[in-house]
């Protein structure tokens, strides 16, 4: 644009993330209604109204939502922002569109680290959720730093995510090692958590989820700005006063922070760290993490929320994993991201 069109570029901008912030606010909101409305148990939008302001909690369908359904519903949607700005993070240290805790082993070393916790202590009936994330985040972060050790040596993208790959493969056989030992309780409990779902939810898990995802995804808003100049490159960083190690260092806490949170929860979940970031910069037409880091929690919550109501209804009584739906949603993102590059370079 010129002339009179350089003073409406920053206008047309404004107004695009307005409606995409309006847009995506929306869309949260009507996933979570169906994802209280709709399942086995149905529940009208009359019966909602009633459960959630005052109503009969003794009823069955008040205790279907309050006990069963908003819990699952809190933390899909926590996760799934938390997942998804895991994976903004991580691209942009890693400068590589298709990094993500899922495809660099992140997952699958916190995975490692809650299956261990959980056959060692977990016959003894200790485990809390603050146990649980404290070991996911410690497997999160040994994986993290040996990708980062694996990106040193060898500066091609495609090596990074071999590299990542065959870690979580590796992480992968141990788990299926250690489970192997395990008694039989522990044994379910592993299967089942390690497809990925956000069953079995409670109020506990809320206030833990809750207390480290909104936490850190605050911390990662306040590095926006640093963020947006460690884009244009260190040196540039460091000529605007970004303290580049300090900068990395919070990167990679934060993004191992909110990987492991969602594994020690919800069980590996797979492509949403990668495909909802490429989604929310499409849709607001920029990269500025001043935006993309609140657009990301959005997208990232609505994304987990639509993927649950479709394990859940679509199958009814048969519920799928969510790493299921959500592999089968994000799969072609992701392919249209590897096919832009590979046309960008021809």
């Amino acid at each position: 644009m010129t002339g009179s069109g350089g003073q409406q570029g920053p206008v047309l901008g404004a107004r695009r993330y307005l409606v995409s912030f309006v847009g995506l606010g929306v869309l949260v909101a009507l996933l979570a209604v169906a994802n209280l409305c709709l399942g086995s148990v149905h529940v009208s939008v009359a019966q909602l109204a009633d459960a959630l302001f005052g109503g009969d909690r003794t009823q069955t369908y008040a205790q279907v939502i309050w006990d069963i359904r908003l819990p699952r519903l809190i933390c899909a949607a926590l996760l799934g922002a938390g997942l998804a700005l895991a994976g903004l993070l991580l691209q942009t240290f890693f400068n590589n569109p298709i990094a993500g805790p899922y495809v660099l082993g992140i997952s699958s070393g916190a995975k490692l680290a809650v299956a261990l916790l959980l056959v060692s202590i977990g016959g003894l009936g200790v485990v809390t959720s603050w146990m649980s994330v404290a070991a996911a985040t410690l497997g999160s972060l040994v994986v993290t730093l040996l990708v980062l050790l694996v990106s040193r040596r060898a500066q091609a993208p495609n090596t990074l995510i071999v590299a990542g790959v065959m870690v979580g493969y590796v992480c992968g056989a141990i788990t299926d090692f250690v489970v192997t030992f395990a008694n039989d309780a522990s044994i379910v409990n592993l299967r089942n958590w390690s497809l990925g779902s956000f069953s079995g939810s409670s109020w506990e898990d809320v206030r833990t989820v809750f207390v480290v995802v909104v936490l850190a995804s605050l911390l990662v808003f306040l590095l926006s700005k640093p963020m947006g100049a460690y884009q244009l490159g260190e040196a540039y960083a460091q000529s605007v006063g970004v303290n580049v190690m300090r900068l990395r260092v919070a990167i990679i806490v934060l993004s191992s922070v909110l990987a492991a949170c969602v594994t020690a929860f919800a069980g590996p979940i797979s492509f949403v760290g990668i495909a909802v970031p490429h989604v929310v910069r499409r849709l607001l037409g920029t990269s500025k993490p001043l935006v993309v880091v609140p657009g990301t929690f959005l997208g990232g919550a609505a994304f987990c929320l639509l993927c649950d109501l479709i394990a859940r209804t679509v199958f009814a009584p048969t519920e799928l994993s969510v790493s299921t739906v959500t592999a089968i949603l994000g799969a072609p993102v992701v392919m249209s991201v590897l096919l832009g590059r590979q046309r960008g370079r021809a």
